[in-house]
């Protein structure tokens, strides 16, 4: 850990307590202020613009473009290298430091915006987007209900990190609406097909990794490589249409169920913010993988993960309580296993973890794994049911890192089901 990790710095910017964004955190994102669209950081309630950060001289000594930050995503700035995120983080650590006073009030005004006065952006354009299915228990859990209980995973599951290539343009992120989706359905084994909306709309909690640009074609990155190739981590909802999903997925996995959105949250959280919540993953010496996905040390994260259903104009319920340290398959060898075949990966791609359940109910990252199926409603805090997600319902996803009394984290993502639309 490097001196950006100790908690016991304080900024002199105004902080609330158990903020999601201390100082030690300084995640990058996007944001639309006083007319212009800018890269930023945060800090507490309070975003920092990176683009007058730079055209003041305050990164000088940094080999950073001119107009790096002058953008409307962040694809310039990760497509540079590790060491240069780094050292961006670590001069803002000192510029935000207490006692520091480089930044004279005129240049504050310039710098500093309430982050209630701000939008928040997508904070990538993502090129390509890959989702993983990575949890034990969810496999476990979605194979016990489809399949056979005693062979609730298929044979490859436990020697390969299992994933499929998703759709990129309808990536969103927070306070974006989406409305239910339209599809084929089979109501039943005697019925033919019918068209319409989706009656089973599901979240799926998830983090998904963005990547810096990577090797050349046909090189691939190692597990010891991967995490130079990481540039952070978001919270992500990968929303599905399980009737559709069940009537469309055979031969070729999920097509309509799950293209029609994706939300993230919109600060991306760095790999060096997260390094003092390091810790090891599941045990995987039965079956023993293959060489090219072993990898030495901790290479899983304790982040807490919530997911909430808000309906309308009443309280949150939270539905799901669960953890990324329950990965099976991690970052690095999803990443790896990615590139094994010399793909190629660029800057602003994005890979989602797949859907995060724990070993309990509490702690499922679905409603079709939390009201197992439609036959377990699970009660909301207005006395109504849910068994999946409703029109008007707002899903509400979180993330965060606590330990030893500090923490850190990602914010939330919000996302409202709104009726499907008129065909």
């Amino acid at each position: 850990m490097g001196r950006t990790n100790d908690f016991s710095v304080k900024s002199w910017v105004e902080t609330p307590a158990n903020s999601d964004f201390p100082l030690q955190n300084l995640p990058f994102g996007v944001i639309s202020v006083n007319g212009e669209t800018v890269n930023a950081s945060r800090i507490g309630d309070t975003a920092i613009n990176l683009n007058a950060l730079h055209t003041k001289g305050f990164f000088s000594g940094i080999n950073l473009p001119e107009g790096v930050f002058n953008n409307d995503t962040l694809n310039a700035f990760i497509k540079l290298n590790k060491a240069v995120w780094s050292a961006v983080r670590a001069r803002l650590f000192d510029l935000f430091s207490e006692g520091n006073t480089e930044i004279n009030d005129a240049d504050k005004s310039a710098i500093l915006s309430p982050l209630a006065n701000c939008e928040e952006k997508l904070p990538v354009f993502v090129g390509d987007y890959t989702d993983f299915y990575s949890s034990k228990e969810h496999a476990t859990n979605v194979g016990t209900m489809f399949r056979d209980p005693a062979n609730a995973l298929l044979p490859n599951w436990l020697h390969i990190p299992v994933g499929y290539h998703g759709r990129a343009s309808s990536i969103i992120t927070t306070n974006q609406s989406v409305h239910r989706p339209l599809g084929q359905t089979k109501p039943s084994e005697e019925e033919p097909p019918v068209f319409g909306p989706s009656r089973l709309v599901d979240f799926e909690l998830e983090m998904a990794f963005i990547t810096s640009e990577g090797k050349a074609l046909g090189q691939r990155i190692s597990t010891a490589e991967a995490e130079d190739y990481i540039f952070g981590l978001v919270v992500f909802n990968d929303w599905s249409a399980r009737d559709i999903q069940k009537w469309e997925y055979v031969p070729l996995g999920p097509f309509l169920a799950k293209n029609f959105a994706s939300s993230i949250s919109p600060w991306i959280v760095t790999l060096e913010a997260l390094e003092p919540f390091r810790c090891a993953g599941p045990d995987q010496s039965e079956p023993k993988i293959l060489p090219y996905l072993e990898f030495a040390g901790d290479k899983s994260y304790d982040i807490h993960l919530q997911a909430g259903i808000e309906p309308e104009g009443k309280e949150e319920t939270v539905v799901s309580n669960s953890n990324f340290k329950y990965m099976y398959w991690s970052m690095v060898q999803q990443l790896a296993h990615h590139t094994v075949n010399g793909c190629n990966i660029n800057a602003g791609d994005m890979m989602g973890s797949g859907t995060i359940s724990g070993p309990t109910p509490s702690s499922y990252g679905s409603m079709l794994e939390i009201a197992w199926r439609g036959t377990k409603p699970v009660q909301m805090n207005d006395g109504s049911e849910r068994k999946f997600i409703q029109d008007n319902d707002t899903v509400i996803m979180r993330g965060f890192c606590e330990k030893d009394g500090n923490r850190l984290g990602f914010g939330e993502v919000r996302t409202k089901l709104l009726p499907a639309l008129e065909f």
